[in-house]
């Protein structure tokens, strides 16, 4: 890469985009007919398509959270900031991610209370507040949704054109289409059980990078070779705002500034995604507090060491005959990481890198594509065109949504590319017009006395004065310039950012305090509740008859569903206990308060104010804690969900065992233990 030309051929990127979508969509359809034949969980049913039934294990979701969370700007923007800032990036972009998902637990543990059957958390807010919140708050879903996909794309193409010279429009439309075919074939579960897939390949390739840069390569090869060259780095290029001009130090202005912005940024993703609400849907209601603090801890690890790696070795290696010369708009898109992957390890690191990101980039992606169909679904269609929807209309529905989102995502991406757009662009944008609403929508799910109008009049002022802050800001800082460029700095996106949900939090909850409502949270309870409503009931039906004239069968046949319907209603009723959910909260309330305290307060700041440039030691054992963090996130998200299911894989196991040696005798059977996947 010493001449900037992609280091892998084109036929590279076809291969990848192309070839590992195929096969994970071949992979899917597997999956899928495995927990169809042997677990009775079919994803012909659009319960179990769009929500997995609701009874997924903490350890999956735990790793569909970190799979649905590794975006494209995960690897890259993070590694993008240690580039620029030092050793402080990867902290402000690893802990400011990770707090929300921590925080999150408290939302959906609320959620298992006060709205269980919910598909959406856009159902809670009509049930609450009605059609003119619906609609406000519908907004700021689908806008969340649109800028993340975006992301995902930009990020996704930039680093596949710079590594293999892929046509950059053909990575937009390619990079959701395959998969578009295995999340329509396979649902929610089947997703999930991918999104593992994906996290396990993800955790593998990041140990080889941090051990290459750090103890095998010629280039760097240790942590003195890694602290001599960022020292020297650092004497030629001082950065700007950080104590000694040095990137071996926390004491860094812009990297502060940064964490500010990515903060924000990220509530407004986390808390107003309907692929997070999807997964505390899916997960089984004593169990989902749990999934989400596993998650969120585990998932840190793969920012900080993945750009503490390659984010360094980018600067450490300048001046490379094998290095990319990297501009600004290259930083802005992304591409340190590929540029230090490619210069250490050749075309096998550029390969390597090329992997990793697609899967990261397909994996949050059919987590936003789930997730945008759900909504289109439940809250478009079946709300408003056709309230009396069958389960196959939903069905149909659901599949084809996912197929318009999957398309609108290539056009999303090509139309950011075409105006100028990077991704790192986005990422600091998102929180100027997403902010708003993060405080209004946790207050919708968690307290009685929020006030409709005032939540409705938070989201939108915020969302007014963060555009206004942000543009009035850098007119004010640029000489009334108003350009990409002008609009992309650090101070003027913050502005805009703090904006946005200060007013919306402020707002809402003045307005709450002085006008307080006393919502008890019954009509969110009634939310799809079985045997709720007529149409509840005339849905119901026939799966009750299925189930009756099931265990007629001979028992060598499948049940449609895992578990009687007298089964799971027991099940239901005790895993919906009150007391224990209202535990559950108090649980995720002081760990997820606790641990955003020290990630955000207690480890940083005092690193900050220090202003230690750190020597030998000191990035050694910054690294070394990384590693051992990275460790133990790989045996709570890899390891930890195969002893979860060891029950289920060994009934599946027997199943195919049984279907061998005496066709048609290992189908799943009601009489068996239902298990969850």
């Amino acid at each position: 890469m010493s001449a900037n030309e992609p280091i892998l051929p084109q036929g590279a990127g076809y291969g990848v985009v192309v070839g590992i979508g195929l096969f994970f969509s071949a992979f899917m359809v597997v999956l899928t007919a495995i927990q169809a034949r042997y677990t009775g969980f079919s994803p012909k049913s659009s319960e179990e398509f769009n929500s997995a039934s609701r009874s997924v294990k903490p350890g999956l979701i735990a790793s569909g959270i970190v799979s649905a969370w590794t975006w494209a700007a995960t690897l890259l923007q993070s590694s993008a900031v240690a580039y620029k800032d030092g050793i402080s990036g990867p902290w402000w972009y690893g802990a400011g991610a990770t707090v929300q998902v921590l925080l999150f637990a408290q939302l959906a543990a609320k959620l298992k209370l006060n709205a269980p059957h919910a598909h959406t958390w856009l159902e809670i807010v009509a049930a609450r507040w009605g059609t003119v919140a619906h609609f406000v708050f519908m907004f700021f879903g689908l806008a969340t949704n649109i800028i993340v996909s975006s992301m995902l794309i930009l990020g996704g193409s930039a680093t596949v054109n710079a590594l293999t010279g892929m046509n950059t429009i053909a990575a937009c439309f390619l990079i959701p289409l395959g998969v578009a075919i295995y999340v329509v074939v396979g649902g929610m579960r089947a997703t999930l059980l991918c999104d593992y897939t994906h996290t396990s390949v993800l955790f593998a390739i990041i140990f080889v990078f941090i051990f290459t840069v750090y103890a095998t390569s010629p280039k760097i090869g240790s942590f003195s070779a890694m602290h001599d060259l960022l020292a020297k780095a650092s004497a030629e290029q001082p950065v700007a705002g950080n104590a000694g001009g040095s990137y071996l130090t926390i004491r860094s202005k812009n990297g502060l500034i940064f964490g500010v912005i990515n903060v924000i940024g990220n509530f407004a993703t986390v808390f107003q995604d309907q692929a997070y609400w999807q997964r505390a849907i899916a997960s089984r209601p004593a169990t989902c507090v749990k999934a989400y603090l596993l998650g969120g801890l585990a998932w840190f690890a793969i920012p900080f060491m993945f750009s503490t790696t390659l984010g360094l070795a980018a600067v450490a290696l300048r001046g490379d005959p094998d290095m990319r010369i990297l501009s600004a708009a290259d930083v802005s898109a992304g591409l340190p990481a590929p540029a230090a992957a490619a210069a250490i390890l050749g075309k096998g690191g550029a390969a390597a890198l090329l992997v990793v990101l697609f899967l990261a980039v397909t994996s949050a992606t059919s987590a936003e594509l789930i997730a945008v169909s759900s909504i289109l679904t439940y809250d478009v269609y079946k709300k408003y065109f056709n309230p009396t929807a069958t389960e196959e209309q939903i069905l149909r529905v659901s599949h084809a949504m996912v197929a318009l989102f999957a398309i609108v995502m290539g056009f999303l991406g090509l139309i950011f590319f075409y105006i100028g757009i990077s991704m790192g662009w986005l990422y600091e944008f998102m929180g100027v017009v997403l902010g708003s609403a993060v405080v209004p929508i946790a207050m919708c799910v968690t307290w009685r006395k929020a006030n409709k109008w005032g939540c409705i009049i938070g989201a939108i002022a915020g969302f007014c004065m963060g555009v206004m802050a942000w543009l009035v800001t850098t007119s004010a800082l640029n000489g009334g310039e108003l350009t990409v460029t002008t609009t992309g700095g650090d101070l003027e996106m913050l502005a805009g950012n703090l904006a946005s949900i200060g007013v919306g939090g402020i707002v809402t909850i003045v307005v709450s305090t002085i006008w307080p409502e006393n919502f008890d949270f019954e009509a969110t309870r009634a939310i799809n509740r079985p045997g709720n409503s007529q149409e509840v009931e005339k849905h119901l039906e026939p799966s009750r008859e299925g189930s009756v004239d099931e265990k007629k069968r001979d028992s060598t046949e499948v049940s449609i569903e895992p578990m009687s319907e007298e089964a799971a209603a027991a099940e239901e009723e005790r895993e919906l206990d009150p007391v224990a959910l209202n535990k559950a909260f108090r649980l995720a309330a002081w760990a997820s308060v606790v641990l955003t305290l020290v990630m955000l307060i207690i480890i940083p700041f005092p690193l900050f104010f220090a202003q230690t440039v750190y020597g030998v030691g000191g990035l050694t054992a910054w690294v070394v804690i990384g590693m051992i963090w990275a460790f133990c996130s790989a045996i709570a998200v890899v390891l930890y969900p195969l002893y979860e299911s060891r029950q289920a894989l060994f009934m599946i196991t027997r199943g195919i065992i049984k279907d061998i040696f005496a066709k048609r005798s290992g189908k799943f059977v009601h009489s068996e233990k239902p298990l969850s996947a």
